[in-house]
């Protein structure tokens, strides 16, 4: 007998990866949107489903089996406040969320026995940059990180840029080699530094995201580049998200988590 196909609800339908999300998860098999909550609410005249102004009026209108969240960090912590304590597992990726945010995320999903994922970038290919990037490391004594992205984003660096630079920090095990610049004409000339490494933010207009690391070592360098031009590149990952989170208890962080690198 085939089974149900999960029905989603989307907070921020309203957004710019909301809109993508309504418009793109129906095609997967399996998967069914029943609805979305925004701040500007009310339903037009071509949408299927209803959406409202909060994520509690849509629970009730709509029942869903999961909560997908791309809005702000301070919406996102409520509607996982909301979600998880109608024991509703969650997808979020906003970014922006804190150490104390990710625990209280990872306490009410345990306590309801459902799961909850939280992940910087959707996107295959960059996860898949992450996990090359954490190899390299063991390889080469210098590092760089540069983002790009549209010159609408909030914050900087970029969620993905940061967690590249955690998992080339946990993959090499030991220090970077040292900057040894010690006169900076401008400000800031280097980046910014996440513990050891450096990290370049870009924000212009002809961007969605692109994430590189640059590697150099004796008479060598490496470049590891991955470029989103579009959001339906985060479509794959939120899927299969949305299809598996079911299965988990308590915080899931990162896609990686459902992927198997063996």
């Amino acid at each position: 007998m085939e089974s149900a196909p999960v029905r989603v609800a989307i907070c921020g339908i309203r957004g710019r990866m909301g809109r993508e999300l309504a418009a793109g998860l129906p095609a997967y098999p399996g998967i069914s949107v029943v609805g979305g909550c925004d701040p500007v609410g009310g339903t037009a005249a071509d949408e299927p489903y209803p959406v409202v102004a909060s994520l509690d009026q849509l629970l009730a209108a709509t029942q869903p089996d999961v909560v997908v969240d791309f809005t702000v960090a301070e919406a996102a912590m409520a509607n996982a406040e909301c979600s998880l304590e109608a024991r509703i597992p969650i997808v979020i990726g906003t970014t922006g969320l804190s150490d104390a945010d990710l625990k209280r995320i990872d306490a009410l999903a345990t306590r309801a026995g459902v799961g909850a994922m939280v992940a910087p970038n959707f996107s295959i290919g960059a996860i898949l940059l992450t996990q090359f990037a954490r190899m390299a490391s063991k390889y080469f004594d210098a590092a760089e990180v540069i983002e790009i992205h549209h010159e609408a984003k909030i914050d900087a660096p970029s969620g993905t840029a940061l967690m590249i630079a955690r998992a080339m920090r946990e993959g090499r095990g030991r220090p970077f080699a040292g900057d040894n610049v010690v006169k900076h004409t401008v400000e800031g000339a280097r980046g910014a530094a996440y513990e050891d490494l450096h990290v370049h933010s870009l924000r212009m207009p002809g961007f969605v995201a692109t994430h590189e690391v640059v590697f150099g070592g004796p008479g060598q360098s490496l470049t590891l580049r991955h470029d989103a031009p579009g959001r339906e590149s985060y479509l794959p990952g939120v899927a299969q998200a949305v299809t598996h989170i079911r299965e988990h208890v308590g915080l899931v962080y990162g896609l990686d988590r459902l992927m198997d690198f063996s």
